[in-house]
């Protein structure tokens, strides 16, 4: 099977890793025809397994071999294809947003109750949907100018890790398309 890793915290800070290097732990993990996109932690491998075994997997051999935990979200060529067709904001709200539409990765599909927490931040500068385990968010402007509150996102939510929307259909165009 397919998947792409997303990985929290990569290149951030002290923490630097080449894609070569990144490809090689992976390949060493027993991943096959990896690839990775951008130097922000995507990696596209194949593998057989299930998913949250997978994640588990490759969180403590990254762990072991970089000697830093990295959380790992993990879908499968499927689930990102069915991402990359939603269109959780009408045409009028994007073309209207200075923001480019994000993607914010979570570990599993949210209760009712987590989601309501996490709709109710939402606001006209920053506008928020969920589907599956993922929170759709449109801000207004650039991410750095948003007053979201991210650690009532994730209190409500559990960890994420966020993309662009068009980061997520350029895997999918290049990969899986």
């Amino acid at each position: 099977m397919k998947f792409v890793a997303f990985l929290r915290g990569m290149n951030l800070g002290n923490r630097r890793l080449k894609n070569e290097e990144l490809r090689a732990h992976f390949e060493a993990l027993g991943c096959g025809e990896v690839a990775t996109f951008r130097a922000s932690g995507n990696v596209v491998f194949a593998k057989d397994g299930r998913s949250g075994e997978l994640a588990a997997e490759l969180e403590a051999g990254l762990a072991e071999a970089l000697g830093y935990e990295v959380p790992v979200f993990l879908r499968s060529a499927g689930q990102l294809v069915a991402i990359a067709k939603r269109e959780p904001f009408t045409a009028k709200q994007v073309d209207a947003s200075k923001g480019k539409p994000q993607v914010a990765l979570l570990t599993r599909t949210p209760t009712v109750v987590a989601a309501k927490k996490a709709l109710a931040l939402a606001t006209d500068e920053d506008r928020l949907a969920i589907e599956d385990s993922e929170l759709h968010w449109l801000p207004a402007g650039g991410i750095s100018e948003s007053d979201l509150n991210w650690k009532a996102v994730e209190a409500a939510l559990g960890p994420t890790t966020v993309r662009t929307k068009g980061t997520i259909d350029q895997i999918v165009a290049k990969h899986f398309g």
